[in-house]
């Protein structure tokens, strides 16, 4: 069989399965980038790959949530200003403090978060929103969000646009319909980003990324629309997929 076939056979199916769920939660990472690795590439060509592929497959779904109007623009693009600016500085971080303490930490966080929204029946439900901030206000705590989860972003990676849709609701007051949507935009930025780093590195098996980049679109549609049709309670449930698969990510790189 030929090489580049066998590739977009196990490539493609796993990469339109992670567009739909990074689509509605976030996390999709978690699925796209060990498809690229099981298939033999190198991680940093994996790596390139999956960024390339992922950046367009998310600003696809971030134009379909602001079509649908399921967006608070202003928010979306401040907080992506402060992910490009966390991202650097997270990257820098991550240079001298330990990966495995910030995943260790990462483990005790996950079953807590889960919890809290196992408990907050209401968590991210349209017309629950109890936060009333100015414009201003806004602007200045939709920077932080990008600035704090980008240097997350920097420093690990896996779940940004999953804490990124989290903080929105939190913090803001969203329903998570509409801060899914900004986690979009706020995860196109840092992924557009980082997928000039690796163009420029010369880090993208550009073979393979133009059957992925079809099935990513189509997956980031499919799960678009899911999410929209579905309202917040489809959002809410896919969020608790994201975080057992990334639990399960993490502490399988700290036993190994």
């Amino acid at each position: 069989m030929d090489e580049l076939l066998r590739m977009c056979l196990i490539v493609c199916p796993l990469v339109f399965l992670a567009g739909f769920v990074d689509s509605v939660a976030g996390g999709g990472g978690l699925i796209s980038l060990p498809a690229y690795l099981f298939v033999g590439l190198p991680v940093h060509i994996a790596s390139g790959t999956n960024k390339v592929v992922n950046g367009i497959g998310t600003g696809v779904a971030a134009w379909r949530y602001f079509r649908s109007g399921k967006m608070n623009l202003r928010a979306a693009v401040w907080a992506a200003a402060g992910a490009l600016a966390g991202a650097f500085v997270g990257a820098r971080l991550a240079l001298w403090c330990p990966e495995r303490i910030l995943k260790g930490v990462m483990l005790v966080a996950l079953p807590v978060v889960a919890v809290v929204l196992a408990v907050k029946k209401d968590f991210g439900k349209a017309g629950t929103a109890e936060k009333h901030w100015t414009v201003r206000q806004e602007h200045g705590l939709s920077i932080l969000i990008g600035l704090v989860i980008g240097v997350y972003d920097g420093m690990i990676g896996p779940g940004t646009g999953t804490f990124m849709l989290m903080a929105f609701t939190l913090v803001l007051g969203m329903d998570l319909l509409t801060a899914s949507g900004c986690s979009k935009v706020a995860n196109l930025a840092s992924n557009v980003a980082s997928a000039v780093v690796w163009i420029v590195g010369g880090k993208v098996l550009w073979k393979l990324v133009l059957p992925a980049v079809v099935f990513a679109i189509l997956g980031n549609l499919c799960g678009s629309q899911y999410a929209i049709r579905g309202g917040s309670q489809k959002v809410r449930g896919m969020i608790f997929v994201v975080l057992g698969l990334l639990f399960l990510k993490m502490l399988a790189e700290l036993v190994t």
